[in-house]
């Protein structure tokens, strides 16, 4: 043993005086490579305590299995010394991962990006940060609110008698009456929703406020918590317009909202529940229920009119809350369909991670194909049998613009492949289009 300590210790004296003597010759000495070295470990040190883990994971990935070193040229075997050659290839590397790790700190309470592709995303490599107006607009789910914003005033002309009665004071006061709480309860819904799936945003939406690190978690609870508030209790403020439809839509939309996303039920976990409450918000609650509030409120039904009454009692709310529930989960599934890597990671059992992307994209496009072309011929023979001209022109209209919106629906969906997440989320913009023009022709069902 001793004699193999003697062999080694002569070995590495023999090795470190051909350093010095490379080293001298290129000019540099000892010095040089102990200031490498050091570069090099301040390099690494930073690289721990600065950069995300998604970060260091790609790097990994991108190097393969051996180590940094290995990849600059070097060996692991302590037993064996770098040449001049593999130093200058090290300090190259140690250069840009200082440059990749020079992050500016975030402020408390945010969370880094995990996107290292997010150049459009995340402003942190740049530090240039958005204001605050456009945070908070991008934080409401901008799709969503304004589906909400058509909602409303398509409902009311949907519900009044004839249309000269919708241009009035009194439908315009009903109409903001409830879109202003509404929009408040989409902000509470949509901002609940990315609170509580932060670890999956940063997988699935890295460019989501909160993920991006642009929104502290304080801050945007502090919105939520606002916008629930805010929303029920303007929704019973007033003497007259606070009618039973608003309540049902503001107060389902707050129960549901909240068992859907916050821990410990959460009801996105189990994909049949999470349907329930998609369904049942998306047609019963927002369509029946603001359908009740313009009859109350804007039309003369009276604090009589309830939800309920105006469901099995209309054909015209019947069958648009119907509709939108179709719509409204299809749209939830399609949401789900590129989103099913951070889903599986979170444990997340959606209709996609369950049966497949393909066969939940192709089930949900053929639902939706079927629903446009069934309400486009209904109404396209309807028109035909009318008994004024006013009336076949406007379900003429209707009926068109169904056919039309089910041909597209099929058509977007021929070069679409449902493992692309780029391509399904273009696809499911396409799809939100189609459902603010579904709004924007609802008054003409008649």
């Amino acid at each position: 043993w001793r004699e193999e300590r003697r062999k080694k210790e002569k070995t590495k004296r023999r090795r470190m005086a051909s350093l010095r003597g490379s080293g001298s010759r290129g000019g540099g000495g000892p010095h040089q490579l102990f200031a490498i070295l050091l570069i090099i470990q301040a390099g690494v040190l930073v690289d721990c305590f600065t950069t995300p883990s998604s970060l260091r994971s790609n790097i990994g990935t991108i190097h393969g299995p051996k180590t940094i070193a290995n990849t600059a040229g070097l060996t692991t075997s302590p037993s064996q010394f770098p040449s001049s050659v593999h130093l200058k290839q090290y300090g190259r590397l140690s250069n840009s991962m200082m440059k990749m790790t020079s992050t500016p700190a975030l402020n408390t309470g945010e969370i880094p990006d995990s996107n290292d592709n997010s150049s459009s995303a995340t402003t942190t490599t740049t530090g240039k940060r958005p204001s605050f107006p456009v945070v908070l607009w991008r934080f409401t789910r901008p799709h969503t609110l304004i589906g909400s914003a058509l909602a409303i005033p398509a409902i009311h002309m949907l519900a009044a008698p004839t249309y000269s009665e919708v241009f009035t004071l009194k439908t315009l006061a009903s109409i903001i009456f409830a879109s202003i709480p509404a929009l408040f309860m989409n902000l509470y819904i949509t901002g609940l929703n990315q609170i509580t799936d932060v670890d999956i945003d940063r997988i699935n939406k890295p460019d989501l406020p909160i993920a991006a690190g642009h929104l502290s978690l304080p801050t945007a609870k502090a919105i939520v918590i606002f916008s629930g508030i805010f929303s029920l209790a303007m929704g019973l403020s007033h003497p007259f317009l606070s009618t039973n439809g608003l309540s049902v839509a503001l107060w389902a939309s707050f129960i549901l909202g909240t068992m859907y996303s916050l821990p410990p039920i959460r009801f996105k976990r189990f994909h049949l529940l999470a349907a329930f409450c998609i369904i049942a918000v998306r047609g019963a609650v927002i369509n029946a229920g603001f359908y009740a509030h313009a009859q109350a409120a804007a039309f003369g039904g009276g604090a009589s009119t309830t939800v309920i009454g105006c469901l099995l009692s209309d054909t015209r709310c019947a069958l648009s809350s119907l509709f939108f529930s179709v719509f409204g989960f299809v749209i939830a599934l399609m949401k789900d369909v590129p989103d099913v890597k951070g889903d599986k990671e979170s444990n997340i059992k959606t209709m996609p991670v369950r049966y497949g992307q393909h066969r939940i994209f192709g089930s949900v496009r053929r639902l939706l194909t079927v629903s446009f072309l069934s309400i486009g011929i209904g109404f396209l023979k309807g028109a035909a049998n009318a008994p004024s001209q006013v009336l076949a022109t406007c379900r003429t209209i209707l009926g068109v613009s169904s056919v039309l919106a089910g041909y597209s629906v099929r058509k977007e969906a021929v070069s679409v492949d449902p493992e692309d997440s780029k391509q399904v989320y273009k696809y499911y913009m396409h799809l939100w289009k189609l459902f603010y023009a579904s709004y924007l022709v609802l008054p003409f069902a008649r």
